[in-house]
């Protein structure tokens, strides 16, 4: 504890502290996605830690899975999170945005588009979603094809690029909790039999891809990812060879 408020340097910046601010959703967002004014305050008034780690923010429509959740990946968008780059910096602290999508753990009600969400496979969650209509059930998703799954990695890419053009000092990549990426690397949810399933290679081979395509964007300096193994939120079971990663 002696050295918790002693300076520290990760990556390119150099924190005042060793604290970080885990993300947590908040659903302040404007109906678009667009960070509100209080999203910028919220932030400022936590900039005394270290390090911020944003609430997750979706690349794409597809990537929503709760009401008034923000997204980086339109104009508007980079302008309401340079208001939030801007007031933490002003404090004195740091924030990485994290990048989240969540695949199936999302419904239609909760989305720009009220489309069907995306998965590795069509297979439900068995878990229930606030919605703005109450607690409903998440409807099965429908299956990501090979070329939409390089799509989905180059929205990851241009959300990389999209927050360091809004200040952000980084990124994390959400690889955990049951969304997207933990989705493929699970044994229960991801029953492919192409490139990105059947072994563990294969059920790694997103998460892996995701990754180096942020890093090739915005530096592995200013990138982040985070896991949860063996973490069995949103209906996950990563089976036992998953312990062999």
């Amino acid at each position: 504890m002696s050295s918790l408020f002693e300076k520290v340097r990760i990556g390119n910046i150099d924190l005042k502290n060793r604290i970080g601010m885990a993300p947590m959703t908040r659903s302040r967002a404007l109906p678009d996605g667009t960070p509100s004014d209080l999203v910028a305050e919220y932030y400022g008034q936590r900039a005394s830690v270290g390090l911020i780690i944003s609430e997750g923010t979706q690349p794409s429509d597809d990537g929503q899975g709760y009401t008034k959740t923000p997204g980086i990946y339109t104009e508007n968008h980079i302008k309401g999170w340079k208001k939030v780059t801007s007031k933490v910096h002003s404090e004195g602290g740091h924030i990485f945005v994290q990048l989240m999508h969540v695949g199936r753990v999302s419904h239609p009600d909760n989305t720009p588009h009220h489309r069907q969400a995306v998965a590795p496979s069509a297979i439900a969650p068995g878990v229930e979603i606030f919605t703005a209509e109450g607690i409903k059930e998440i409807p099965t998703p429908r299956e990501l094809s090979e070329l939409e799954i390089k799509d989905v990695i180059h929205e990851f890419r241009l959300a990389a690029r999209s927050a360091i053009e809004a200040g952000a000092d980084g990124v994390e990549i959400h690889g955990a909790n049951g969304y997207l990426i933990q989705q493929f690397l699970s044994e229960n949810s991801n029953h492919r039999q192409d490139a990105y399933g059947g072994t563990i290679e294969g059920r790694s081979r997103f998460a892996i891809e995701v990754a180096k395509a942020v890093v090739d964007e915005i530096g592995a300096e200013r990138t982040g990812i985070r896991f949860s193994p063996q973490g069995t939120l949103q209906g996950i079971d990563e089976g036992e060879n998953s312990l062999e990663m």
